[in-house]
Order: C-alpha cells, then structure tokens, then sequence
C-alpha cells in the first residue's frame, strides 16, 4: 500500500501514524504550515526513513467530536487524536482511549512536572492519565492599550472587580475615539464558553459538582447575579454592543477598535499582531474570586490504535521542550510543557497569560459528557435575555429545567 506522509511524499515501505486532528486541509496558516514541518521531523528521527506522519483533518464546525466516535465505532480510529478538553469526557468516559499512566511511569523521557499541572489534571481520572497537554489557553480580557491612553482611562490590573471594570467601561464610555462611527467599552459576544466564566467568579456554577443537576446552580443567586451583570452591560449601560447592533455592524468590535475590551484567548493573539494592535492582558473581573476556564488540545492514544508504541513516540516528541519551543514560537497558545512556555513569555502580554494559568479550571466537558448540550441551552438563555423575551430569573429557572433533563434529570 501507497501512503502519504504530512509533507505530501509517498512511500510504500512506510510505518503510517494516522494523527487525527480537527480543521480542513485547505485551512494552511503559517502555524499549520509549521505543525508539518515539526511532524516531518518525527519521520526522520528514525535513520531508515521508514515512518510516515498521516494527516487525517476532519472539517466542518463540531463535527470532530461526532466523526470521530463514529469511526470508533466502525473499527478505523486513527493511532493519536487531538482531545479537545471541551469534549475530553466522551472519549474518556466510553473508553475510547488509552490510560497512559504505565507508560509515563517506565519512561525516563516525560515526567508530570514537565507540564502545568492544573492543565495535565484535565484529562487525569484518579491514577489514570488519557492524554498528554500539547498546547491550551486561559480565558483573559484583552485590552487595547492604545484607546484606554486616549480615553484617559487606568489600564486594568490584575485581580479587578467588577466595580473597577464598570468604573473602566463608564470612563471608556465617556471618551470615544474621534473617528469612532460606534463605540463601545466591551466587546461581548455570545458564546457561552467565554462568558459563563463570570458566574463563577461570582461565586457561582452552571451545574452541581458531580455534573448531575443545573437546577439550584445556573438558576442560583450568585449564577443570576453574574447573568443579570452581564445583560445590564449590555441593555442598561449600553457598555457592549446588543446582538442586533452587532450584527448591524458586521465586523470584529476589537479588531476594528470600535471597543476597547474583549474577553478571548490566546489563539487571537496572531490576528491582533497582524492588525497592529496594541494590547495588554488582564484576568476576569470577579465579584468574589478570581478565576478563569482552560481550554486545552492533548493528544490521546485511542485503544484501537494499530501502532501504539509508534503513536507514544510521537506524542513525546510532539510535547517535548524543543518541539513545543519552535511549535509555539508562532504565538498561536501556550504551550503544555512548562518549560517551553517559560522560555517563550518574554513580553508581558505572555507573562500576563502564565500568570493566569494558576486561576484557571478544567471546563465541564472536560468531566460531563452531556455538558455540550448545556452549552447549547446556555446561549439560548442568554439569547432570550439580550432579546428582552425573559427576565434572568425566568431564563435562568426555565433553562435550569431544560439543563437537568440534558444531564438525565
């Protein structure tokens, strides 16, 4: 058999590591582009020339998750896989992957103390590990340093409340640029992943701790609070756009510096260098505590593969300190090996992002297998609330009801 390596050459006496990962091959970026030539370099290591890197990218928004249980169930999964920690707990919860304690425990080459340990835990159950950190990012405000000057306005700290963000937002408010056709404070969006964040800095969560209930935690009074933070923002402060203005307005808020705030992660940081931008990092307001959410990429070994020990190579290489330095030089995340994400912070928008990363929790899907469901239900709660069709108790005690019966409740 014919196959195809990840720089396109082909070898019919190859060794195939089939990598599968999410995004289209007509998607090549620089960072992309780089990923192939540091996988290219896995093939090398071995003198003989023998292995070959397969490249199985599988398209279409959402659809990684799903494509990929169904080729478990077909018999064809593919000897390393990207695990998404939104989704981690469908693949770990029906056994689809390896546990690679043992090997971690026999091999002199990876440790645990190698990666941040809050974002190794993600795909840990109990002595059990199921996948190995390749890169993530905390949730973060991103500001534009340059309006905040202009407006005359602090830069944010770290650790602000939110009293001192909407002190920020009135002041940003008060002082729009002069060539500014809309204007606003804070960019918000909704997307429930970015925003939810804020319930538990208020204290709150969206479901109980054994991922069972929503009823008596979104629909609790600190997650109200946190909600009823958000819709005033935007429906009585007018300090971010509400959805039909921003759809009006068709462009990226912060790109456009038509805001001066955003609540993103580490993967805009290429697009914000590209346009010029000026930014500082800060964390989350919070109400009572200081938090923020990991959205990590590990790469798992699922236990179909056909060449596991191949497939263990591979990740070790992929995680190590000099792959993981070149891979993230391109600024695309973080890295999961501490070593070579300390190397790479030497701006303070970077220190900014590791100085989070010690606040940051594992996100739901990472624990609940159903909790995507949640996520669904959740933008259609704040959606009902931006559109003035339920108050935020209503929303919130109604969806808590939907929520439950997603969780098997």
């Amino acid at each position: 058999m014919v196959s195809i390596g990840c720089d396109g050459r082909a070898d019919d006496r190859a060794d195939v590591l089939r990598v599968a990962n999410w995004g289209g091959p007509a998607n090549i970026s620089e960072f992309l582009q780089l990923d192939r030539e540091i996988q290219t370099g896995f093939e090398r290591l071995r003198p003989d020339r023998s292995v070959r890197v397969m490249i199985e990218q599988i398209p279409g928004e959402g659809q990684y998750t799903a494509k990929l249980m169904m080729m478990h169930l077909c018999g064809g999964m593919p000897d390393v896989v990207h695990l998404d920690a939104s989704s981690a707990a469908i693949f770990i919860d029906n056994d689809v992957l390896t546990d690679l304690s043992e090997r971690i425990a026999r091999d002199d080459d990876i440790a645990e103390d190698m990666y941040f340990k809050n974002v190794f835990d993600i795909a840990r159950r109990g002595e059990r590990v199921y996948a190995i950190p390749l890169d993530f990012t905390p949730m973060v405000v991103v500001y534009n340093k340059d309006l905040f000057d202009q407006a005359g306005v602090e830069h944010p700290r770290e650790d602000w409340t939110w009293d001192e963000f909407m002190s920020a937002c009135a002041a940003l408010k008060a002082h729009p640029p002069p060539s500014a056709a809309a204007w606003y404070p804070f960019d918000f969006f909704n997307w429930m992943p970015g925003w939810f964040p804020f319930i538990w800095s208020a204290g709150g969560d969206v479901i109980s701790a054994d991922g069972r209930r929503a009823s008596g935690h979104i629909d609790s009074p600190h997650a109200r609070e946190a909600l009823q933070f958000l819709a005033d923002l935007i429906l009585v402060h007018g300090y971010a756009p509400r959805p039909a203005a921003r759809a009006a307005i068709g462009k990226d808020l912060f790109r456009n510096r038509m805001a001066a705030m955003t609540m993103t992660g580490h993967w805009m940081m290429l697009e914000y260098r590209r346009d010029g931008l000026n930014v500082g990092v800060t964390s989350i307001p919070r109400k009572t505590r200081r938090v923020s959410v990991i959205y990590e990429c590990g790469l798992a070994i699922p236990r179909a593969a056909a060449n596991p020990d191949l497939a263990w190579e591979y990740i070790k290489y992929m995680t190590s300190q000099t792959a993981q330095t070149r891979r993230n030089s391109t600024g695309l995340a973080i890295s999961g090996n501490r070593a070579a994400a300390e190397s790479l912070a030497k701006t303070e928008v970077e220190r900014a992002f590791l100085r989070e990363v010690e606040f940051a929790l594992p996100p739901w899907g990472s624990r609940v297998e159903r909790y995507p469901m949640v996520e669904d239900l959740g933008w259609e709660l704040m959606e009902d609330v931006l559109h003035g069709r339920r108050t935020v108790d209503d929303a919130a005690a109604y969806f808590a009801r939907l929520m439950d019966a997603e969780l098997g409740h």
